[in-house]
Protein backbone atom coordinates (compact mmCIF):
# COMPACT_ATOMS: atom_id res chain seq x y z
CA UNK A 1 0.00 0.00 0.00
CA UNK A 2 1.29 3.43 -0.94
CA UNK A 3 1.94 5.85 1.89
CA UNK A 4 2.20 9.59 1.39
CA UNK A 5 3.82 12.09 3.72
CA UNK A 6 3.65 15.86 3.46
CA UNK A 7 6.18 18.29 4.87
CA UNK A 8 7.14 21.93 4.57
CA UNK A 9 4.17 23.71 6.07
CA UNK A 10 4.53 26.61 8.44
CA UNK A 11 3.55 30.16 9.28
CA UNK A 12 4.46 33.06 6.99
CA UNK A 13 3.39 36.61 6.41
CA UNK A 14 1.39 37.63 3.38
CA UNK A 15 3.64 37.84 0.34
CA UNK A 16 5.91 35.10 1.61
CA UNK A 17 6.69 31.70 0.14
CA UNK A 18 6.66 28.07 1.22
CA UNK A 19 7.52 24.83 -0.54
CA UNK A 20 5.55 21.74 0.36
CA UNK A 21 6.86 18.25 -0.30
CA UNK A 22 4.88 15.06 -0.75
CA UNK A 23 6.95 11.91 -0.45
CA UNK A 24 5.52 8.60 -1.64
CA UNK A 25 6.68 5.26 -0.28
CA UNK A 26 6.44 3.82 -3.78
CA UNK A 27 4.84 4.40 -7.13
CA UNK A 28 2.25 1.87 -8.21
CA UNK A 29 -0.67 1.82 -10.63
CA UNK A 30 -2.55 3.91 -8.05
CA UNK A 31 -0.03 6.77 -8.18
CA UNK A 32 -0.53 7.94 -11.73
CA UNK A 33 -1.57 11.40 -10.55
CA UNK A 34 -0.40 13.27 -7.48
CA UNK A 35 -2.68 16.10 -6.45
CA UNK A 36 -2.43 18.74 -3.78
CA UNK A 37 -5.59 19.61 -1.90
CA UNK A 38 -6.27 22.07 0.86
CA UNK A 39 -8.99 22.44 3.44
CA UNK A 40 -9.65 25.48 5.55
CA UNK A 41 -11.80 25.26 8.69
CA UNK A 42 -15.46 25.11 7.81
CA UNK A 43 -14.77 24.76 4.08
CA UNK A 44 -14.78 21.88 1.64
CA UNK A 45 -11.56 20.24 0.55
CA UNK A 46 -10.30 21.99 -2.58
CA UNK A 47 -7.99 20.58 -5.23
CA UNK A 48 -5.31 23.14 -6.09
CA UNK A 49 -2.74 21.44 -8.33
CA UNK A 50 -2.32 18.09 -10.01
CA UNK A 51 0.49 16.42 -11.92
CA UNK A 52 0.84 13.21 -13.90
CA UNK A 53 3.91 11.38 -12.58
CA UNK A 54 5.25 11.35 -16.11
CA UNK A 55 4.96 15.13 -16.13
CA UNK A 56 2.77 15.17 -19.21
CA UNK A 57 -0.19 16.81 -17.53
CA UNK A 58 -0.33 19.63 -15.02
CA UNK A 59 -3.40 21.47 -13.84
CA UNK A 60 -3.94 24.37 -11.47
CA UNK A 61 -7.07 25.66 -9.84
CA UNK A 62 -7.88 29.22 -10.84
CA UNK A 63 -7.61 30.38 -7.23
CA UNK A 64 -3.85 29.74 -7.16
CA UNK A 65 -2.82 29.93 -10.81
CA UNK A 66 0.27 32.05 -11.31
CA UNK A 67 1.28 31.81 -7.66
CA UNK A 68 1.74 28.08 -7.08
CA UNK A 69 3.88 25.65 -9.08
CA UNK A 70 3.71 21.87 -8.91
CA UNK A 71 6.75 19.81 -9.84
CA UNK A 72 8.25 16.43 -9.12
CA UNK A 73 11.42 14.44 -8.63
CA UNK A 74 10.43 10.92 -9.58
CA UNK A 75 13.80 9.46 -8.62
CA UNK A 76 13.05 10.53 -5.04
CA UNK A 77 9.30 9.90 -5.35
CA UNK A 78 8.66 13.49 -4.33
CA UNK A 79 6.11 15.98 -5.55
CA UNK A 80 6.52 19.63 -4.66
CA UNK A 81 4.17 22.58 -4.36
CA UNK A 82 6.01 25.88 -4.52
CA UNK A 83 3.75 28.57 -3.13
CA UNK A 84 4.66 32.19 -3.75
CA UNK A 85 2.94 35.47 -2.96
CA UNK A 86 0.89 33.79 -0.28
CA UNK A 87 -2.27 35.49 0.95
CA UNK A 88 -4.27 34.90 4.14
CA UNK A 89 -6.91 33.04 2.11
CA UNK A 90 -4.29 30.35 1.44
CA UNK A 91 -4.38 29.38 5.12
CA UNK A 92 -5.43 25.73 5.29
CA UNK A 93 -4.31 22.19 5.92
CA UNK A 94 -2.62 20.97 2.76
CA UNK A 95 -2.82 17.34 1.73
CA UNK A 96 -1.36 15.35 -1.12
CA UNK A 97 -3.24 12.45 -2.60
CA UNK A 98 -2.55 9.86 -5.26
CA UNK A 99 -4.84 8.17 -7.72
CA UNK A 100 -5.09 6.70 -11.18
CA UNK A 101 -7.78 9.04 -12.47
CA UNK A 102 -7.23 12.68 -13.28
CA UNK A 103 -9.28 15.35 -11.60
CA UNK A 104 -9.55 17.67 -8.64
CA UNK A 105 -12.51 15.95 -7.02
CA UNK A 106 -11.37 14.44 -3.71
CA UNK A 107 -13.57 11.37 -4.21
CA UNK A 108 -11.22 10.25 -7.01
CA UNK A 109 -8.38 9.69 -4.55
CA UNK A 110 -8.02 6.80 -2.15
CA UNK A 111 -4.54 7.46 -0.78
CA UNK A 112 -3.91 10.54 1.32
CA UNK A 113 -1.16 11.95 3.44
CA UNK A 114 -1.68 13.27 6.95
CA UNK A 115 -1.53 16.91 5.92
CA UNK A 116 0.68 19.87 6.71
CA UNK A 117 -0.61 23.19 8.05
CA UNK A 118 -0.01 26.44 6.20
CA UNK A 119 -0.86 29.68 7.99
CA UNK A 120 -0.56 33.06 6.29
CA UNK A 121 -0.90 36.18 8.40
CA UNK A 122 -1.73 39.63 7.08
Amino acid sequence: QVHLAESGGGSVQAGGSLRLTCTASEYTDSTIYITWFRQAPGKEREGVASIHIGGSEIYYASSIKGRFTISQDNAKKMTFLQMNNLIPEDTAMYYCASGNLWGLNPVLYKTWGQGTQVTVSS
